[in-house]
């Protein structure tokens, strides 16, 4: 089946190109062309078309939360609530818990894949390998020692993308470096670790850094810690929570002076919270309530946010100054290339799969296709 895209101001590389067409045949981008060159299809009115939105840390959305129940019923439920933002591709994340759980949690997504419900892209495992002085809302009672159960775990799933937070200074170097040859995504969060002992992990396979700034051993004059070395690294790539709360916009200005914007992704670390009229739930036996668009237990301790990737892209432009083409990047086509997917998501443009959402100049989502696929009648909301 063919279907053309006309009459869209589209993300071509790094820079919005007006009066474009994007031809799809079988779930695949096979031209983009000028409109002219493209009578009939479908009409999209000028607004921007830019590639889906690859959120690699989502705990929840729709009022469902992926480790209270880890099933392929709630990451459908999950994945439809954010798909209304434009999040195309995702990897539903389970937090510290007992192997068992995350077990049924790989398991699910694995049932997911296999099922074809889409933009599942795997699985993130945040944690229990984590230290317990940058434990943020995760239950410390839960953390365990990274050994060969932990690690037959770890490379367990079947399909998709496998991510792994954890503190590098609660395993080993050559741990790090087995999970990395076991194709095991490994990423740095939730850590006190020196700045030597998080360039021993980048130099034996870490190659991200979960929620940068958030959790982690801060940048001193005399220990550059967790942050320092992520920040001078030029290959490791950071996510960033940009909702106004979780960091200062003034810090990720300067990440993204260091690190440059082509290493930097949004992620949401979304809620149940997103994409529901439900605003407060239980997270390991913690009332969590979100307000004002955080998402706080009774202590105040953040757990989470209540944010979406539509929201993401929309702060990174009038928050971090950064133009349209550069966010819609950091949303896009450097989570792909992180999970290793570049070659068939994240951009616009003959080959790539055609995961694309259509949104308006307030940066509201119109539309979103997967593989070609529209999403279908349901109105997209409209930010707050």
């Amino acid at each position: 089946m063919r279907q053309i895209l006309r009459n869209a101001r589209v993300l071509i590389g790094s820079k919005i190109e007006r009066g474009l067409a994007v031809a799809i045949a079988d779930g695949l981008i096979e031209s983009v062309m000028p409109q002219d060159k493209a009578p009939g299809g479908i009409d999209l009115g000028d607004r921007i078309l830019l590639p889906g939105f690859i959120d690699i840390q989502v705990n929840g959305g729709g009022g469902a939360l992926f480790g209270e129940l880890p099933s392929a019923e709630t990451i459908g439920v999950i994945a439809r609530a954010h798909r209304r933002f434009g999040t195309t591709g995702f990897l539903p994340t389970i937090i510290s818990a007992d192997f068992e759980r995350i077990a049924l949690a790989i398991a699910a997504v694995d049932e997911a894949i296999e099922c074809g419900l889409p933009g599942i892209l795997g699985i993130h495992i945040e944690g229990p390998f984590l230290n317990p002085a940058r434990k943020g809302i995760h239950d410390a009672s839960r953390f365990r020692d990274l050994d060969e159960e932990a690690f037959r775990l770890l490379t367990s799933a079947k399909h998709g993308r496998t991510l792994v937070t954890l503190a590098p200074e609660e395993t080993t170097p050559s741990m790090i470096a087995r999970l990395k040859g076991a194709g095991v995504i490994v990423s740095a969060g939730h850590t006190n670790a020196s700045y030597a002992q998080t360039r021993a992990a980048l130099d034996h396979g870490v190659t991200g850094f979960t929620h940068l700034f958030n959790a982690m051993s801060p940048m001193q004059g005399r220990e550059p810690g967790a942050v320092g070395a992520a920040l001078e690294d030029e290959a490791s790539w950071c996510g960033v929570i940009v909702d106004g709360y979780h960091v200062d916009p003034v810090m990720l200005k300067l990440a993204l002076r260091l690190k440059g914007p082509d290493r930097i992704m949004l992620v949401s670390d979304a809620m149940p919270s997103v994409g529901s009229d439900t605003k407060s739930f239980m997270l390991d036996g913690h009332r969590i309530v979100a307000e004002n668009g955080v998402c706080v237990a009774r202590d105040g301790t953040l757990a989470g946010s209540d944010l979406d990737m539509a929201s993401a892209l929309r702060n990174a432009v009038a928050l971090l100054g950064q133009d349209l083409g550069s966010a819609a990047n950091m949303a896009s086509r450097n989570p792909a290339a992180f999970l290793g997917l570049s070659g068939s998501l994240g951009a616009i443009a003959p080959g790539k799969r055609a995961d694309l959402v259509l949104m308006t100049d307030e940066f509201d989502v119109v539309e979103s296709w997967i593989a070609g696929k529209a999403s279908g009648p349901e109105p997209a909301p409209r930010h707050a």
